[in-house]
């Protein structure tokens, strides 16, 4: 004969499914506590990692700016002793230059003028002094535009003076003087 079975099978077979499914949440909300607590953990290594890399990254980069601006200092230093090294060669250059002008001007002056200034700037050469007459200037000029070390005489003021019995011209001359390629090659 079949048997039947009374008991409330089905509310025990709900209240197990009921327990199963309560422990498999329970699980499942452990489980992903864990995994969000595993990954914080991990992100945050992460970004303790990167933080410190970071952080290397400035010094380093601190580090080498601080070597730029040596740099930097050097470079300027440098160009600064070029630019002396420059006037000092420019100055051994002209140095038999002003010997040459010096011979050449006594050489070409004419008797009877007396120089009192004589001042140089660049090649421009700015001459003093004092002539017996105004014909001995032009002479002067003349002589200075045949020279070998000088060029472009010009006359700014030739005044004539009453000096006692005698007359004199006082008179400024402006003059270039030459540079030969012959003197720098023997300099360099």
């Amino acid at each position: 004969m079949p048997s039947i079975n009374l008991l409330p099978w089905r509310e025990a077979e709900r209240k197990k499914r009921q327990r199963d499914f309560g422990v498999a949440m329970g699980g499942a909300v452990v489980a992903a506590i864990a995994v969000i607590m595993v990954s914080m953990l991990a992100f945050s290594q992460m970004i303790s990692a990167q933080q410190s890399r970071n952080d290397r990254l400035e010094a380093e980069i601190a580090e080498l700016e601080k070597s730029i601006q040596e740099i930097d200092g050097l470079e300027r230093q440098k160009e600064r002793l070029l630019a002396r090294m420059e006037i000092i060669e420019q100055l051994q250059k002209s140095r038999p230059e002003i010997v040459h002008l010096f011979d050449e001007l006594v050489r070409q002056m004419p008797e009877g003028v007396y120089l009192t200034s004589m001042k140089q700037t660049g090649s421009r050469v700015e001459i003093r002094g004092v002539a017996q007459s105004s014909t001995r200037v032009s002479a002067l000029m003349r002589q200075i535009d045949a020279s070998e070390w000088m060029a472009d005489p010009e006359v700014e003021r030739v005044e004539t003076k009453q000096s006692g019995n005698s007359r004199q011209s006082e008179f400024i001359v402006y003059l270039k003087q030459k540079r030969t390629g012959a003197d720098m090659e023997d300099d360099a």
